[in-house]
Order: C-alpha cells, then sequence, then structure tokens
C-alpha cells in the first residue's frame, strides 16, 4: 500500500533511467543522506564516531570496490587488503614528498597507485580463472607485504615500516576532530557511491555482468574479455585504494604493513557474501554487519555469562566472538546465499502487494 507505483507515469527517457525511479526510494534515500548528514553529527558522541561510524563508512566504500570486482564482473579477489596497503601507502609518499600537497588530491593518487596495481595483478584473470585467480591475487597481498616492509623508501626510510600523517586540512578546514574526520569519510563516500551505481547501470556494468554469468558467451557477442576484465580491476582496484588511503590517514592516523594483512582481505569479501554479491546497497548490509556484531558480542557475551553465572576471561569472549561470526557467515550462505540484499528485495516485493496475499 505505501510501496506501490500506481500513478508513477514516465514521459521521457531520462524519467525511465533514473538511479532510484521509484519516488519512495528517493524519498527514503533523501531521509537517509538528511540524517547522516544533520541528526548524525547532532546525536553521536566521540566513541561512536571513532568504533562504529568512521569504520562503517570506509569498509562500505572498500566493500563497494570487491562488489565490483567481485560481484559484477565474477572475479574472485583476495588480494584486497593489498589494494588498500597500496592506495595508503601510495598517498603517503604524494603527501609528504610533494610539499604542500593537499590532501583529496593525495587521497586520488593514492587510488591511481592502486588502480595500476591492480590491472597488474588482474593480468592473470585473462588466462586464469575461479581458484587459480584467487591464488593470484593472493599473491599480491603478499607481494605488497614484502614491498613495504623490505623497500625502505616506501616508508620515508623508516626502520618498522611504520609512518603517520599529522594536521590533515581539506580547504583549509583542520580534519582533526572525529566529527570533520565523520563528514570527510561521508562525503567521499556519496560521491563515489553515486558514482559506482551508475557505472553499473551502464554499458561497462552490462559488460562486466556478462562476462561474469558466462565468459565465452561474452565474447560471441562481441564483448571484449580483456577489456571488461581489466577495467574491472582497474575501478575496484581505485576505490579500494581511496579506502585504503582514508584507512590510514583519518581512521588509524599511524600504520604499518601489518595494518593491511590479509586478514583484512577476507574481511572485506565477507561483507560482500553477507551483504550481497552484485548489489551495491548489499555493501552496506555487510559493512554494517562487519563493524556492528563484535562490538555486540563483545557487549553481550559478559552479560550472558553473568546471567547464567559464568565467567568468561577476554580470551574467552574473543574466541567466542570468531565462533558465532564464522556460525553466521555459514549460517548465510546456507539459508540466504544472496546476502541481506536479497531479504531487502525480497521486502520491497512483499510492500508492493500488501495488504494482498499474493
Amino acid at each position: 500500500m505505501f510501496y506501490r507505483e500506481n500513478g508513477q507515469f514516465k514521459t521521457t527517457y531520462r524519467a525511465d533511467q533514473q538511479i532510484f525511479p521509484i519516488t519512495q526510494d528517493r524519498i527514503a534515500i533523501g531521509l537517509i543522506l538528511a540524517v547522516a548528514f544533520l541528526v548524525v553529527p547532532m546525536l553521536a558522541s566521540d566513541y561512536l564516531f571513532r568504533a562504529i561510524l568512521i569504520p562503517f563508512l570506509i569498509f562500505s566504500l572498500a566493500a563497494i570496490g570487491v562488489n565490483i570486482l567481485v560481484g559484477y564482473c565474477g572475479q574472485i579477489s583476495l588480494g584486497s587488503g593489498a589494494f588498500m596497503a597500496v592506495g595508503a601507502y601510495g598517498a603517503y609518499n604524494f603527501y609528504v614528498r610533494i610539499p604542500g600537497m593537499p590532501l583529496i588530491p593525495s587521497l586520488i593518487l593514492g587510488g591511481l597507485c592502486a588502480t595500476f596495481f591492480g590491472i597488474l595483478f588482474g593480468l592473470p584473470s585473462l588466462r586464469v580463472k575461479g581458484l587459480y585467480l584467487a591464488v593470484a591475487t593472493l599473491a599480491a597481498q603478499f607481494f605488497a607485504d614484502w614491498m613495504f616492509l623490505r623497500i625502505k623508501w616506501f616508508t620515508n626510510d623508516s626502520p618498522s615500516g611504520s609512518v603517520s600523517v599529522s594536521n590533515l586540512q581539506v580547504f583549509g578546514l583542520e580534519i582533526e576532530t572525529p566529527l570533520s574526520k565523520y563528514f570527510l569519510c561521508l562525503g567521499i563516500l556519496v560521491v563515489i557511491g553515486l558514482l559506482a551505481k551508475n557505472l553499473v547501470r551502464g554499458a561497462i556494468g552490462r559488460e562486466w555482468m556478462a562476462i561474469r554469468d558466462m565468459d565465452v558467451a561474452a565474447a560471441v557477442i562481441g564483448i571484449r574479455p580483456m577489456y571488461a576484465k581489466l577495467s574491472a580491476f582497474a575501478v575496484s582496484s581505485f576505490i579500494i585504494g581511496v579506502a585504503g588511503s582514508l584507512w590510514g590517514f583519518v581512521y588509524l592516523g599511524a600504520w604499518e604493513p601489518a595494518a593491511f594483512s590479509v586478514d583484512q582481505s577476507f574481511r572485506l569479501l565477507f561483507m560482500v557474501i553477507i551483504g550481497g554479491m552484485g548489489s551495491i546497497m548489499g555493501s552496506f548490509f555487510g559493512a554494517a554487519f562487519i563493524v556492528i556484531l563484535p562490538i555486540v558480542l563483545n557487549q553481550a557475551l559478559p552479560l550472558l555469562g553473568t546471567l547464567f553465572g559464568l565467567e568468561i576471561s577476554t580470551a574467552g569472549i574473543s574466541h567466542a566472538e570468531l565462533i558465532i561470526f564464522g556460525a553466521l557467515i555459514v549460517w548465510f550462505l546456507i539459508v540466504e546465499p544472496h546476502g541481506l540484499a536479497k531479504l531487502w528485495s525480497i521486502g520491497k516485493q512483499k510492500l508492493r502487494l500488501w495488504p494482498f496475499p499474493h
């Protein structure tokens, strides 16, 4: 009753091809953006910004990049942590080596460094796919770990490989408080999210999905597999590289190569699996799930232990988090392999028919 398209007529091709063709969707997105930009800054505490909101925004951005490669193009990648590391260290070197280098261009250049790195390790996708491609991209992870740990030039001759940034500014405004960092991450996420949504709806997005569904048939109808696969690696690596730059510059402030380990790659892949492959909205759902679940479990498990008269140690809580987290991933793969985005889509379809039983 509240989510129907009755009376919403499209009289132009432009209206028919909108990102959100249904009026209710446009209103909902407008309300979400209004809450994010106006309400959340007034109500959220510094802890909420640091522990939940800023990591959620950065992980959402990285998950969008992974989803473009894995979900839309069907190229399995385990090197996302390496692309984040290349973006972070690339932006760091531009920022500290070029006097007066602004922050935003540094982030973009870091993303471009990750783009070239992603294309380089995306070349095996022209010959191999599936598990073999996953192993090839995993090699990028180990190569990046070795490169940033052993080649001191990338870390500005730091003996331990640890680097740090300070005095961040955007258009003369200091990015030091949690609120300013939140606005920076939110603005970049909104811009790149809209660009990604437009991209997957266009010709290049249809080429990616054709390659994902059946690359041989796609080649027969005139799609160039080399162009489609490498462009997916390029776009995905750029977005992940920008996310890695934000993770280092905004969230961590000081980091070392271990901050972008293979665990980060698996975490991003889990976000896409849980949120929903081939869905921009699913990237947000997956990021929220991964960020919020450990915090909820960390708070809930001691309460449950107290309720049942059990004393759970800190190590026990940590192990229980991993067990529950892994069990939930398996449950999602069995019950709803298309992720939370599919459940959201089913809910929207039911709202179109409600209250009628059919």
